[in-house]
């Protein structure tokens, strides 16, 4: 049998006028077994960030549907985000606003997973509760963390830690980081979100919460646990909970349990009759 996929999508406004994040979850409209989580984080004044992230979700979709087994992985994650960066630098000299976005793609095909991502948005990988992989930013205090000019407890306080390096809808060419897993495991999570989540966490204890909890209810909990940690002036909250499962270890590890339980209580009983 065959790995199970729990997932759950969620956003929260934060206390801001306008949500202009977006997430998803595709499905392969021929191909069982195939599908896509996308979120974006949209930025750009009045509807403009909001409009750029409906790209990246649309070009997702679009270029998902067309997707068949043998293709390379890399190739169609590199076109949705390249697809989108052209539509949103267009959208430029139609309108008066300066639409940009980040992009997070995940794909689960053939028992392995491959990812992309431009901006600040993250990706993290759990298997368990331990941290296997947690994407790195594109902006201005991730890569001075980098070359060594600011600390990671500096980086937490900086001033223009908000300043994106990369990111779709900019002059440049985005910058795109790619990874994957060949062999899917039980227990393997994904965690796609915006920085109007990521920032109130460490991934110790992310990773926590996404092992004890079903999608929904860690989701629900890391969203209310954000709100509370933004006291009144917090961010866009976008995210995709990606939780792999394996029904059989699940049965064994029940069954094992429940052994367990009965050798405790014939011992026990064994105890009470030799009084």
């Amino acid at each position: 049998m065959g790995l199970k996929v729990d997932t759950c999508v969620a956003r929260h406004q934060g206390d801001r006028r306008e949500q202009q994040d977006r997430s998803a979850i595709f499905a392969h409209p021929k191909r069982g077994g195939v599908m896509l989580a996308a979120l974006a984080d949209g930025m750009g004044g009045h509807s403009g960030g909001a409009m750029a992230a409906e790209q990246v979700m649309l070009k997702a979709k679009q270029n998902l549907e067309i997707f068949n087994p043998g293709e390379s992985p890399q190739e169609l994650l590199d076109g949705m985000i390249r697809e989108a960066h052209v539509v949103i630098k267009l959208t430029r000299f139609t309108s008066e606003q300066d639409p940009h976005s980040t992009a997070v793609l995940l794909l689960l095909h053939g028992g392995r997973a491959d990812w992309a991502h431009t901006g600040d948005s993250r990706l993290y990988h759990f298997r368990g509760d331990r941290l296997v992989h947690m994407s790195g930013d594109h902006s201005l205090v991730a890569e001075m963390v980098r070359k060594g000019s600011l600390t990671i407890d500096q980086a937490r306080h900086y001033p223009h830690k908000n300043i994106l390096i990369g990111c779709l809808g900019g002059e440049r060419e985005p910058m795109i980081d790619h990874g994957r897993v060949e062999q899917l495991q039980d227990g393997d999570t994904f965690l796609l979100c915006s920085d109007g989540l990521w920032a109130y966490f460490e991934p110790e204890e992310l990773g926590g919460v996404l092992k004890a909890f079903a999608p929904r209810e860690a989701a629900e909990m890391l969203v209310n646990r954000a709100r509370e940690r933004a006291e009144g002036a917090g961010d866009n909250i976008s995210l995709v909970i990606v939780k792999l499962s394996d029904p059989e270890a699940a049965k064994l590890e029940k069954a094992k349990a429940d052994a367990a339980v009965a050798r405790k209580m014939l011992d026990e009983s064994k105890r009470r009759s030799g009084r």
